[in-house]
């Protein structure tokens, strides 16, 4: 429910209610970027140099296990949000929980490291898809604003992810990772308190879960809260404690594996009820064919581009000449790099969509899947060649990752904007909700996918590994632009 008139402009021409969840957005943003730019490089430090000396297999099980549930975590976040609490309370808790992972993080010892992952998923969960909600709720169902709130919304994730590893990266890697990992907490802390005072100006906006059916029905909810909570702090307890205390030999290896079946199980489950579900005309059926092709290139599209916090990181921190006219930097301010082309290149992008839109030539949503898995693959491609020079013990020029983010960025604002619209629109009426829940599994599957690529990276040779990934998403995207004529007639007209 709309919350401002249109008469509220006190945010540039906007609610006021929008500063509040753009900076809440940016400062979670930055703990989240701040905190990955640094993880794999502190897992596979040597012990002597303050990481936890975790070979890159074990590293980037564990980076892949984290970055991937930190996204399936909104399904439950949104649920818990939708019946339970309001989507309010949902991001003020969520924001308490980030900034105490972080801080815990800050405290050196492996049970707070664990703890604080643990944390910041749940806080992600929590608060990520729900702040967006309350975005939506600040407008009017006929406000003409809407789409450019939401672009502005939007401008403070990159705000955010361009600032963090540049103060997160260099405090951890200059000075401690742990007080990098407390500058995240620090940021999401930042976010909270602002959130906390600038409430008054979201009105009634999030305030109240969805109303029950009926009280018998909002007691089915609470009993089933309680029982699937119960089966979680029990799993928790089972894997936690008894890992920690060696009575049950769980390894975070074994643990990741497991994540893996699951997500694995997860999809299965989803698009085979999908698919044999009765009651869909044909036209729907179609679409969710579509769907499933999207789905499935999207999650390839995130397996590659997310390995800027895995892969690429490695490769900028043990193979890259990291100085610029004499000066070194911290390796993790690559991970600015992508924000910076986001900024250039976005509006740039907006103007080329609008103009071949005018002159009937914009190409369709599995197009631009298409393009985006191209340029993402042709993005490994190039560090072959500085992989090789790397095999033989240089230090490769810092202008090969730079073009390597330029391609990934060009690919990213090919596929990401429109992924979303493209799986709502085509998506049946009564299912349109679970959409935002498939677009966010196939960036959990991408993360998972990526993290575990880059446990390859001491075990094949670079230019084996980045032509791999390479051809592998540029194929997918040949094989795409191939079936492209054959799903637009499954599209809707």
């Amino acid at each position: 429910m709309a919350i401002t008139s249109a008469t509220d402009r006190a945010f540039f021409g906007h609610p006021r209610g929008l500063s509040t969840l753009f900076f809440t957005e940016m400062w979670e943003r930055f703990s989240y970027y701040g905190m990955r730019a640094l993880l794999l490089l502190y897992m596979t430090a040597p012990i002597a140099a303050g990481g936890l000396g975790f070979d890159a297999a074990q590293g980037g099980a564990i980076y892949g296990l984290y970055t991937s549930m930190v996204y399936l975590a909104t399904l439950p976040g949104g649920w818990i949000a939708d019946r339970l609490i309001g989507q309010r309370r949902a991001v003020l808790s969520g924001g308490i929980l980030i900034a105490s992972g972080h801080f815990s993080m800050a405290v050196p010892s492996m049970a707070t490291f664990y703890l604080g992952l643990f944390l910041i998923v749940i806080g992600t969960g929590l608060l990520k898809g729900n702040v967006s909600v309350i975005v939506g709720q600040l407008y009017g169902p006929a406000d003409i604003r809407r789409d450019a709130g939401f672009s502005i919304f939007y401008m403070g994730i990159n705000l955010g992810a361009f600032i963090a590893p540049l103060v997160c990266g260099y405090l951890g890697q200059q000075i401690s990772w742990h007080m990098g990992f407390a500058a995240a907490g620090v940021g999401m802390l930042i976010g909270v308190v602002q959130y906390v005072m600038g409430s008054k100006n979201l009105g009634e906006a999030g305030m109240h879960p969805a109303p029950a059916a009926s009280p018998e029905a909002a007691a089915r909810v609470k009993r089933q809260a309680q029982i699937w909570g119960a089966v979680f702090v029990g799993l928790l307890l089972v894997i936690g404690v008894g890992g920690y205390t060696g009575m049950v030999p769980i390894t975070a290896t074994q643990v990741a594996d497991a994540a893996g079946v699951f997500l694995l199980v997860v999809i299965v489950g989803f698009f085979g009820w999908l698919f044999m579900s009765s009651g869909w005309t044909r036209e729907e059926r179609n679409r969710l064919y579509v769907i499933g092709v999207l789905f499935l290139a999207a999650s390839l599209f995130w397996s590659v581009f997310e390995q800027a916090g895995s892969t690429l990181n490695l490769f900028a921190d043990r193979n890259t000449n990291n100085e610029v006219l004499g000066h070194a930097y911290p390796s993790s301010w690559f991970q600015s790099v992508n924000s910076l082309f986001i900024f250039a290149l976005a509006p740039v992008f907006a103007w080329i969509w609008i103009r071949l839109a005018s002159q009937g030539r914009e190409p369709s949503s599995p197009a631009k899947f298409a393009f985006g898995l191209v340029f993402v693959g042709l993005g490994f491609a190039i560090l072959i060649i500085p992989a090789r020079m790397a095999e033989q013990g240089a230090l490769v020029s810092p202008t090969w990752l730079i073009a390597t983010y330029f391609l990934h960025t060009v690919g990213e604002l090919v596929l990401s904007p429109v992924g979303l619209s493209a799986m709502t629109t085509l998506a049946p009426a009564r299912i349109a909700g679970l959409m935002m829940g498939v677009w966010f599994l196939a960036t959990s599957v991408g993360n998972f996918i990526g993290g575990r690529v880059a446990g390859f990276y001491e075990a094949f040779a670079l230019p084996t590994l980045f032509g791999a990934v390479a051809g592998f998403a540029i194929v997918a995207g040949l094989i795409l632009f191939a079936l492209v004529p054959s799903m637009r007639k499954l599209m809707p007209k």
